[in-house]
């Protein structure tokens, strides 16, 4: 089935990016001519997504204001996002999702490619990892036959191999999703900070496989602080622009 939605988590408050965080989401920060989560959506639109869910919390006035620009945005809100972790957002989602969907973060900038590696991937769980970036605060991926085994932020946890960087780009079943669904519903018992990557789709992952597939010389950049931001800009962006530039707002 051809993937026609998807969805975008912007909940976070950027506290580690200090006063610019507090201003505006992590998504409306601008490295081109426009802020990157229109960056994205334009390549989403690219390649025929139809639906594109932004689960919005802090600063979401920016994202309802974004919607009146793209007929093809849906905005929910996530009222918790100061207390809750990323499966939370995912979760405010569960009443627009009926299919298969595509998985992004709204902080992300990426080759083209990326996009195009996860939806033509031939299973229909995938997550998309990169090479070695040194970036600061990588989540890393334990992986065997093609399908993940753990995940962490410290890579001294996890056993052979491992297989790459999470980028922050997945292709999700509807199924996958329930499954997902009903893990965090128990977590959520205790906390509402729980993560969808390293909580709940490595749980759901032993018993209903997920894929990965890796691009190791992927030009991609995730900016959570001050220093993600500075590599973004300075050494990321510049490496991509015209890509973004030519093939995106002017083909």
């Amino acid at each position: 089935m051809k993937i026609q939605t998807a969805v975008i988590l912007a909940a976070g408050m950027g506290t580690r990016l200090k006063e610019l965080g507090k201003s505006i989401p992590k998504g409306f920060l601008k490295l081109g001519k426009r802020p990157i989560i229109e960056e994205t959506i334009m390549r989403l639109r690219s390649y025929g997504i139809q639906r594109i869910i932004i689960v919005t919390g802090h600063c979401y006035e920016f994202y309802e204001q974004l919607k009146k620009q793209y007929p093809e945005i849906l905005t929910v809100h996530n009222s918790e996002y100061a207390t809750s972790g990323s499966m939370y957002s995912l979760w405010c989602a569960r009443e627009l999702l009926n299919n298969d969907f595509l998985l992004l973060e709204s902080d992300l900038i990426f080759e083209q490619r990326a996009i195009e590696s996860v939806l033509s991937f031939n299973k229909e769980n995938v997550i998309l990892l990169s090479g070695k970036t040194n970036a600061g605060d990588e989540v890393y991926v334990q992986g065997n036959s093609g399908t993940i085994i753990a995940m962490s932020k410290n890579k001294d946890e996890l056993g052979e191999p491992v297989v790459g960087e999470l980028v922050g780009i997945s292709k999700i079943s509807l199924a996958l999703y329930k499954q997902m669904l009903q893990s965090a519903s128990e977590k959520f018992a205790a906390t509402l900070k729980v993560d969808y990557e390293t909580d709940t789709l490595v749980s759901v992952a032993q018993y209903h496989p997920v894929y990965y597939t890796v691009l190791t010389d992927l030009l991609w950049a995730e900016i959570d602080n001050s220093q993600h931001l500075q590599r973004a800009s300075q050494q990321i962006y510049p490496a991509i622009f015209h890509e973004i530039d030519d093939y995106i707002f002017y083909s």
